[in-house]
């Protein structure tokens, strides 16, 4: 299992944008449509890293948004944005999930129902700044556990047990990371431990 983070305008600036990925981006607006991009030109060129090159091939999305690669049932595949900032996850027959989050303002609800009891107290007296960006490492092994498992917020991230400052661990079959060291923002992974069922 491989992923990679990278802040979009470098990607656009770094790495040719697939014609397709170009075509499909045009219909968000910018913001969003640099994202798109973004995200699909950085998990094109983490599968040329990892001998998987998909020459300008489609990258879709089944009705749950969740992307896989047409042709290509023995590689899962995720990806993330959040405020500029884009990732992608790619794994040999396993389902993958990947999130990457910019601390933002949470309030003492949205604590509770993430933490548990004792997190949320901590968190809630941690300075604004460190507080934010706590949580959001939190929210993004709980955010990359559900896709892995093909589902969004449908999935419940809050349901997944992550404690403050815990770097790896797993939720049932799926095993996560979440390595501090090195990150210029809050990233997670997520993987199945057992062969992909991606649908």
């Amino acid at each position: 299992m491989h992923y990679v983070v990278a802040r979009s305008e470098e990607v656009l600036d770094a790495l040719p944008v697939a014609v397709r990925d170009r075509a499909a981006a045009a219909r968000f607006p910018p913001w969003r449509a640099e994202e798109y991009a973004a995200s699909r030109t950085l998990l094109r060129a983490l599968l040329r890293e990892t001998g998987e090159d998909l020459r300008g091939g489609p990258v879709a999305a089944h009705p749950s948004g969740r992307p896989y690669l047409p042709g290509r049932p023995d590689l899962g595949v995720s990806l993330s944005h959040s405020s500029g900032w884009v990732a992608a996850a790619v794994g040999r027959d396993r389902d993958v999930g990947v999130d990457v989050q910019t601390p933002a303002a949470v309030g003492d609800r949205l604590l509770r129902l993430c933490c548990p009891p004792a997190d949320a107290e901590a968190l809630a007296v941690l300075p604004e700044a460190r507080r934010r960006r706590e949580f959001a490492w939190i929210f993004t092994v709980q955010e990359a556990c559900v896709k892995a498992v093909g589902r969004g917020l449908s999935g419940r991230p809050w349901d997944v047990p992550v404690n403050l400052g815990q770097q790896a661990g797993d939720w049932g079959r799926v095993n996560w990371c979440a390595p501090r060291d090195g990150e210029p923002v809050p990233v997670a992974c997520a993987w199945n431990a057992s062969p992909s069922t991606a649908s």
